[in-house]
């Protein structure tokens, strides 16, 4: 339960400590006096979407801080599914910074906001008046159905089936078009294969060919030159070499007088040397140079060849031609087992189904379960509840399996006699929309192991010995749930085992939401303004003082 919340530099919220007790705790005060501030700044424990909009002062950050005590709720294998240190004693704090970026921790532990809101939603649960609005919706009913059949464990197991399902029929969908197009297109990619295939590609190969072309194409000039080096450098008897060896032999008697002749010397034999190996090469290399008109034919041609190619498809370089050719020959090899492999795919799509099929079943079952015991128990309080002729049924269909399973529902409901039910959302009044989600929210709580129930003017519409019921069951759900109600009944308050008053502080500049705990005196003061206004009579106060015992 909640033992302590903080709330500072949110909304008119400049810093508030409330302390509730472990019961009834009861929350009035004057229309836009800041109650539903609160909630706002409470839903950011739940992982709600912060806006640094919302900060009393924009150049500070906000903080909301909830402690709150977990010690008998059996929450540790969820803490340790989420690597998070189990504590009797836990504090959730979320920060939204004035740039708006928000920061969420759970016992100081940084955490993501989806961690946050797993563990905040078995913490608390926040009705709302929009939650009303949302209870004529068909899927808000599919979802309280399974809240009160449990079947959380079956809905994870047909959400693996489902997408299982889902992958499998999309990859046999998308297999079944690229047939189309591949049978259409087998003739055709059989031909680019084959000749892409006889081709023999190898990659670096262009680049050899053109060089091998070019020296075959100028062979006579290239000898002439090579025989012209040759005899410069040392056929002749001024050639290179010849005076290089004559200047080593001059240099060679005056090299021991000086370190520096020695160090020229060396460098003088050095380039002999290199000389006289390059010389050597060059030799090699003129002898091998022999025009070949044939072997000139045949790479002219090859080259030619892969020019073809590449201009074809319209492609740069043998290595694009390579990876084309495996391409192809992948839709070929695919072209070939289509049958086998759509069969494959095919039989993949009934295996997921079956398994979806099988799930779906055993989840209907289990919300069909639930549909007498959950309208008997709902009927029942709306009689106590001041509805004594209401009538509550589910109209159910199977349909195809979805994203949500093969059931479709919605809560019928007649408040008056001698009227079939009818959709929820089309007959219910206010006040009866009201106590319908208030049994649903007090028939939860005892399904649920749910430490805190936060009820926002859930009371709505209602009004005299209605309203002191409503308070009866809300006094006897607190005796296993903590609860906190935001109202603006009397009746209601008189029941509260902690009465806060939540007020606008004018006291500054600027008007910020402050919150007291009302002492006994001032809770008989608070209900009789309730009852009679801002200046109640002797007889408001003896109402209240009457209500209260």
């Amino acid at each position: 339960m909640l033992t302590h919340l903080t709330i500072k530099n949110y909304a008119l919220i400049k810093h508030l400590e409330f302390a509730p007790s472990a019961n009834l705790n009861v929350i009035t005060g004057e229309t836009g006096a800041g109650k539903s501030i609160m909630l706002g700044a409470i839903g950011l424990l739940l992982g709600n979407r912060a806006d640094s909009k919302t900060l009393w002062d924009e150049n500070e950050k906000c903080v909301t801080e909830g402690v709150f005590e977990i010690s008998q709720y059996r929450l540790n294998d969820l803490f340790e599914s989420e690597n998070l240190d189990f504590q009797n004693q836990t504090i959730i704090r979320r920060e939204v910074n004035p740039s708006g970026k928000s920061r969420a921790f759970i016992n100081d532990t940084p955490v993501t906001l989806e961690v946050m809101r797993r563990i905040g939603s078995r913490l608390m649960d926040i009705h709302s008046q929009h939650e009303t609005l949302e209870l004529g919706n068909k899927l808000f009913q599919l979802n309280l159905i399974d809240s009160f059949a449990g079947n959380l464990e079956l809905k994870k197991s047909y959400d693996v089936c489902w997408k299982k399902y889902c992958d499998a029929r999309q990859a046999y969908d998308q297999l079944n078009a690229e047939s189309v197009a591949l049978k259409s297109e087998a003739d055709f990619i059989s031909f680019q294969l084959e000749e892409l295939v006889k081709a023999d590609l190898n990659e670096g190969e262009l680049e050899k060919l053109e060089s091998e072309l070019k020296i075959q194409e100028h062979a006579e000039e290239i000898k002439t030159q090579f025989n012209a080096i040759i005899e410069q450098l040392g056929r002749s008897d001024y050639s290179v070499t010849s005076a290089l060896s004559s200047i080593r032999t001059q240099f060679q008697t005056i090299s021991t007088y000086s370190s520096t002749y020695q160090n020229l010397f060396q460098r003088i034999e050095s380039a002999r040397l290199e000389m006289t190996d390059i010389l050597q090469e060059i030799e090699q290399v003129e002898e091998n140079i022999e025009f070949e008109p044939l072997r000139a034919e045949q790479v002219r041609e090859r080259v030619s060849l892969l020019y073809q190619l590449q201009h074809k498809h319209r492609l740069q370089g043998v290595l694009q031609l390579i990876t084309l050719r495996d391409a192809l020959q992948i839709k070929a090899d695919k072209t070939t087992n289509l049958d086998e492999l759509l069969s494959q795919f095919k039989q993949e799509v009934i295996r997921a189904e079956n398994e979806l099929n099988t799930v779906a079943k055993n989840l209907s079952q289990s919300r069909q379960k639930t549909f007498t015991p959950l309208t008997k128990q709902l009927t029942l309080l709306l009689k106590e509840l001041g509805i004594p002729n209401a009538v509550l049924s589910i109209d159910h269909t199977l349909v195809t399996a979805g994203v949500r399973g093969i059931d479709t529902i919605e809560i019928l409901f007649s408040a008056n006699k001698g009227v079939p039910p009818q959709p929820l959302a089309q007959v219910a009044s206010g006040g009866e929309f009201s106590r319908v989600m208030f049994s649903i929210k007090y028939i939860m709580a005892e399904k649920a192991n749910l430490p805190t129930l936060i009820l926002d003017e859930i009371d709505s519409g209602v009004s005299g010995e209605i309203a002191i019921q409503l308070g009866n069951r809300m006094k006897e759900i607190a005796k296993r749930h903590q609860i906190i109600s935001i109202s603006h009944l009397p009746q209601i308050a008189a029941k509260a085992d902690a009465h806060f008053f939540v007020y606008k502080d004018n006291r500054e500049a600027r008007s910020m939401t402050a919150m007291k705990k009302l002492t006994e005196n001032d809770r008989i003061t608070e209900i009789a303004q309730m009852i009679g206004g801002a200046n109640p009579s002797a007889l408001a106060l003896e109402n209240a003082r009457e209500m209260i015992r």
